[in-house]
């Protein structure tokens, strides 16, 4: 997806950070301007074009092991149709929590940046899913779109989630800091959500604006991103939302690409076969065997016969994934 006339690195993958952040700060300058913010934070931003802007929250690691070009995954989607970008890049697991942050934003207010664009797009996965919505505060009107985000950190607020007790010491009290609250000026809020995770749908439900759409996507585990990115979701989310044609009827047409992923299926059985619904179960798999040579799936379908006392040769529902 890199465009050829923009600077990127090569070969740059046994270089420490400390010199990968010197090689950004140097493509920074060049097209829009790179900052330090405090010890383990950065700004990236790419000035190519009015009419949208994309601000992601990501970090040194997931940058430098997503991609051989090791650019940021705003900058990637965003170069091919010469839109801007802005990344808040962070060093480890910050939770974005610094007061470097709050002035860099606080400047970007005072000189009406965000003022200059069309359209403005937050997103960001996890961590980085709250850093989207508690800083989209700075910017109404844009529209977040935020994978499986965590609501706040704060032990008052969310003490029933044990997930990130180190980082609890962070301070979630002070700026930019209740994201369900900060999320007050947005036009659209998307949350997507695996809404069989309790944790994460838990999180999801402190976000109650009536401007908030829950995305839900059971059966995508943990790490819903890396499905959504494989199956081409991911993507298409964030160019039609950075063009404002994104909504809950464009991701349902998204989302159809499940139904050809072999990881969402295998899950998808797996659960039918914990939950003992071997009916289903069989169903599926005959559906996705007409898509996919599967010894994992012929093995589930013979499981589910067998409980089932069936013949294998029994015709597949051409409607077999509608309860998916």
């Amino acid at each position: 997806m890199q465009d050829a006339t923009h600077p990127q690195f090569s070969a740059a993958g046994a270089e420490s950070d400390e010199a990968w952040m010197l090689r950004l700060d140097e493509i920074g300058e060049e097209l829009g301007h790179f900052q330090p913010l405090g010890g383990r934070h950065a700004a990236f931003f790419v000035d190519d074009s009015p009419e949208t802007l994309l601000v992601t929250f990501e970090t040194v690691a997931g940058i430098r092991g997503a991609s051989d070009d090791q650019m940021p995954y705003g900058y990637r989607l965003t170069c091919k149709d010469g839109w801007s970008h802005l990344c808040i890049i962070a060093d480890g697991e910050t939770w974005f929590r610094d007061p470097a942050i709050y002035g860099y934003f606080d400047r970007l207010v005072d000189d009406a940046f965000f003022e200059d664009f069309d359209r403005v797009v937050f997103f960001g996965v996890g961590m980085a899913g709250y850093a989207a919505a508690a800083y989209s505060v700075a910017a109404p009107g844009a529209t977040v779109i935020a994978l499986r985000p965590v609501a706040t950190l704060d032990p008052r607020v969310t003490g029933w989630d044990a997930r990130h007790a180190s980082r609890r010491r962070l301070n979630f009290s002070d700026r930019y800091g209740y994201a369900p609250e900060m999320i007050e000026g947005a036009a659209e809020v998307f949350i997507a959500y695996d809404s069989d995770r309790a944790l994460d749908a838990m999180h999801a439900a402190l976000f109650t604006k009536p401007y908030v759409h829950k995305l839900r996507c059971p059966y995508q585990g943990a790490r819903i991103e890396g499905e959504l990115e494989a199956m081409g979701v991911l993507p298409g989310m964030l160019e039609l939302a950075c063009r404002g044609e994104f909504g809950g009827a464009a991701f349902a047409r998204l989302y159809r690409a499940r139904r050809e992923s072999l990881s969402y299926v295998m899950r998808l059985v797996n659960r039918l076969e914990g939950r003992m619904r071997f009916d289903l179960s069989a169903r599926v798999c005959r559906w996705a065997l007409e898509r996919h040579n599967s010894p994992r799936l012929r093995r589930a379908l013979d499981r589910a016969l067998a409980e089932l006392g069936e013949d294998a040769g029994a015709p597949a529902p051409r409607a077999a994934l509608r309860e998916a």
